[in-house]
Order: structure tokens, then C-alpha cells, then sequence
């Protein structure tokens, strides 16, 4: 079993790999981290409820995990918004291209 130190030890390294990937924006290991969170987070939770953990240690990285995650978010529909606008211009340019296509094809005629 692990110390109570561990354990927030074990919460603040995932929080500043949460905060370097976010930085990154690297979303693939942004995923790995977020199935981390409640192995990381569960025992601490535990360990507080014990008496194990003061309630203020605990409570401050949940507070920097909410605001993270709200980060995260954030970013991540910023992200997804640039995608479908870059798809949608895509897709408006290969309309363009089949109708010059089109225009073409007509005049060769």
C-alpha cells in the first residue's frame, strides 16, 4: 500500500503530465492520462476519508484537476471547431473542382 505521500505524489505527477500534454497538444497522450485519473485519484480519496490525507491537501488537486479538465475541454473543442472548419473548406474546394470539372467537360464538347 502506498504512503499517503505517494499517493499525492501520484496525483501531482499526473497533474503536471496532464498540464505538459495539454501544452503540447498532445491528445493521444492527453487519452492515455485521462484513464489515469481515477486510479490516481480513487486512492486518495480513500486515504482522505481515512484520516490519512488532510482534507485541503486533497482538495487542492481536485481543485487544479477541475481546471484542468476544463482546460482540456476547452482546447478540445477549439480543436475539433478548426478541424470541421479545415474539412468544410475542403469540401467547398472539391465542390469547386467538380463544377470547373463540369464547366469543362460542357465547353470540350
Amino acid at each position: 500500500m502506498s504512503s499517503p505521500q505517494e499517493l499525492l505524489d501520484t496525483v501531482d505527477r499526473l497533474l503536471a503530465d496532464l498540464s505538459g500534454a495539454l501544452g503540447e497538444g498532445n491528445w493521444e497522450r492527453l487519452g492515455t492520462l485521462n484513464a489515469d485519473i481515477k486510479p490516481s485519484v480513487g486512492p486518495m480519496m480513500t486515504a482522505m476519508e481515512s484520516g490519512a490525507l488532510s482534507v485541503a491537501d486533497v482538495q487542492l488537486r481536485l481543485e487544479e484537476l477541475q481546471q484542468l479538465v476544463g482546460a482540456i475541454e476547452e482546447s478540445a473543442q477549439r480543436a475539433r471547431k478548426e478541424t470541421q472548419d479545415a474539412l468544410n473548406a475542403v469540401n467547398r474546394n472539391r465542390d469547386v473542382a467538380r463544377a470547373y470539372q463540369n464547366i469543362s467537360s460542357v465547353c470540350l464538347k
